[in-house]
């Protein structure tokens, strides 16, 4: 037996709770933002060396955090964030949620091209297209800026507004 000896049991606790809602939205925006360099970086490694471990592993990594942490965040937002505002008297305000509902369908849409290019990778599989992720990366990356940045400028602040 190894030197570690058994850990005598710990009196339950209640569990901590969770991330205030718009800290946890924020601390997604920065995870997409350095993701979206990732795939960048996946794209300029396959150009250089195709798929090999370190360009599976990464594929795997961001191929996991947009389809599942990136897609509870914009549900997050649509269940969470976006109905208060939807009711409000201000049009321009309405008007950005009414914008930030329609990127999250492009942003789908994307993601669902390019997604299984970056799985394959993941998977070791050579059927991907480099040109599809070279011309798609640029645009799902523009797209996911600006919406990051309206949420931050403008629709979050009114939120945390309403909810104070």
């Amino acid at each position: 037996m190894s030197g570690i000896k058994a850990r005598a049991t710990r009196a339950s606790r209640t569990p901590a709770p969770p991330l205030p809602l718009f800290e946890s939205l924020d601390r997604t925006h920065r995870q997409v933002m350095e993701m979206l360099g990732q795939l960048t970086k996946l794209v300029e490694q396959l150009d250089a060396t195709g798929i090999d471990e370190p360009a599976r592993q990464l594929a795997t990594e961001i191929y996991q955090f947009f389809d599942d942490t990136a897609r509870a965040h914009h549900v997050a937002e649509e269940e969470l964030v976006f109905p208060g505002l939807l009711a409000s008297d201000d049009a321009e305000l309405v008007q950005h949620v009414q914008r930030l509902q329609q990127d999250h369908g492009w942003l789908e849409e994307d993601w669902l091209e390019l997604g299984s290019h970056v799985r394959a990778v993941g998977e070791g599989q050579g059927w991907y297209d480099i040109d599809v992720l070279r011309s798609a990366v640029p645009v799902f990356t523009e797209l996911y800026r600006e919406h990051i940045a309206l949420e931050e400028t403008i629709v979050y602040p009114a939120s945390r507004r309403r909810q104070a």
